[in-house]
């Protein structure tokens, strides 16, 4: 007797393998991952290269593939204050499309980099259409925004018990 078996499954493509490694996408199937893989272009950025500005219109989520990403402000009489560096697999960007707000803080290329990114457009239209895709990616969304808003805390209270503040 012969057994029928599933045919075997295609390998992830390269783009898919990336998001894979990607926090922000975690518990996603394979076929959540290809439709995120499609929604996304991929773009190279020099060092010193401003990606977006306190104020902009938020329009992309950005995907670090390689390189590193400074978040920070221009504080007036001090000059720029890094918030954080993002290296490989981490996102930026995600606020504004959640909520529609300007950005709320500069992103400036640190390290030559290369980026995947969604537009609020693709991203909209994704969850819209993939009720089950929007709930797994918007509970994701919420845990990075808690973990940065933890780090936040951390940072504010060091700042405070040390005087710097």
């Amino acid at each position: 007797m012969i057994s029928a078996s599933a045919p075997p499954e295609e390998p992830l493509t390269e783009r898919e393998a990336q998001l894979a490694r990607v926090a922000f996408f975690d518990g996603l199937t394979r076929e959540a991952l290809a439709l995120i893989a499609n929604a996304t272009t991929e773009e190279s950025h020099a060092t010193g290269t401003k990606i977006f500005q306190y104020g902009d219109v938020g329009d992309k989520l950005f995907i670090i593939l390689e390189g590193k990403i400074r978040i920070s402000r221009e504080i007036a009489g001090v000059g720029e204050e890094a918030l954080a560096v993002l290296g490989q697999g981490e996102v930026f960007g995600e606020m504004s499309l959640v909520d529609e707000f300007p950005r709320s803080a500069d992103a400036r290329v640190h390290e030559r980099c290369r980026l995947l990114v969604m537009s609020k457009e693709e991203f909209d239209n994704l969850l819209f259409v993939h009720k089950d895709l929007a709930y797994e990616v918007l509970w994701n969304c919420v845990r990075t925004l808690s973990a940065r808003l933890r780090e936040t805390n951390d940072k504010l209270t060091f700042l405070t018990t040390s005087g710097r503040f």
